[in-house]
């Protein structure tokens, strides 16, 4: 029986390892060795070592969009996973939670042609929605879109709208799963609302933060399309993204290797990040029991 099961598991396995080879493990060496290349997508593809890293790094281009992606990781984590954190947390004990639940995700579905689009009508400097209610209070609303200022500010807006309800529902599951028993023996102590969150919630949550906090990570230093379909990575290449330098020297320029090489790069900052944060959890994130 135990090897009928293996079986089996393995048959339920294979469509997704074949998918996962296929368009994940396969393209990823094919990007490393390219990178090595000097390929315009269609002659012959010529190696050249080195080069093509040499250049990213020497590329003005590449360093103003590593920063741009950067600023924008800076500005999306920290509110991005507080403000789920507080809308899990008000919603976990209310009636009705499923129903808020879906309204919160409904977002997450929404194709992100669809959410930019409607975005750019809401940040509109001269009639979006938002300059308009921020004149009801006497406040001149800046040029969301076409401000260098401005213009990371509401791309890391749009985002913590659209992917709020994904981190809120992965924090219900946390808070769901922290039992009630710990609450009860506080509550005989005498511990405050304020005590129980600070030495019950936020412990026995922290898996759950070190979840979406290397997820919330990994995708903001993938940000592309808000900044394609809003602002075309402008303007003066204000909103310019390490992926979007990725697909510009790719299919705009038609430098395949310089492309892959700028994708090997993202790849390895990724990792060091991701690296960093499981090495810096073991100070940080409690398991319970």
């Amino acid at each position: 029986m135990r090897k009928n099961n293996t079986l089996w598991g393995y048959i339920f396995l294979t469509p997704q390892l074949l998918g996962l080879i296929a368009f994940a493990l396969i393209p990823l060496c094919f990007a490393f060795v390219l990178s090595f290349m000097n390929w315009d997508g269609f002659g012959a593809k010529t190696f050249i070592g080195l080069d093509n890293f040499m250049g990213q790094f020497k590329n003005p281009v590449f360093w103003k969009a590593l920063w741009n992606t950067v600023l924008y990781t800076i500005l999306y984590i920290p509110v991005g996973i507080t403000l789920s954190m507080v809308l899990a947390i008000a919603l976990n004990k209310i009636r009705g939670k499923e129903l808020y639940r879906i309204f919160f995700f409904m977002p997450v579905i929404t194709s992100s042609v669809s959410v930019g689009v409607i975005w750019m009508w809401i940040l509109n400097g001269d009639f979006g929605i938002l300059n308009q209610f921020l004149a009801n209070f006497g406040i001149a609303g800046p040029q969301w879109l076409t401000d260098t200022r401005w213009v990371m500010v509401s791309i890391a807006i749009l985002s913590i709208w659209w992917q709020l309800g994904y981190n809120m529902v992965i924090f219900l599951a946390g808070l769901q799963g922290i039992s009630s028993s710990y609450y009860e023996a506080a509550e005989i102590d005498g511990a405050s609302k304020f005590q129980k969150f600070r030495h019950i919630t936020l412990p026995l949550l922290s898996p759950t933060t070190f979840f979406v906090t290397i997820m919330a990570i990994i995708g903001s230093f993938q940000v592309f399309d808000q900044a394609f379909v809003m602002t075309s990575g402008g303007p003066a290449k204000a909103s310019y993204t390490l992926v979007y330098h990725i697909y510009e020297t790719a299919f705009i320029n038609f430098r395949m290797g310089e492309s892959s090489a700028a994708a090997m790069i993202l790849f390895v900052i990724i990792l060091i990040f991701t690296l960093i944060q499981f090495r810096v959890s073991k100070r940080w994130v409690h398991y319970e029991g």
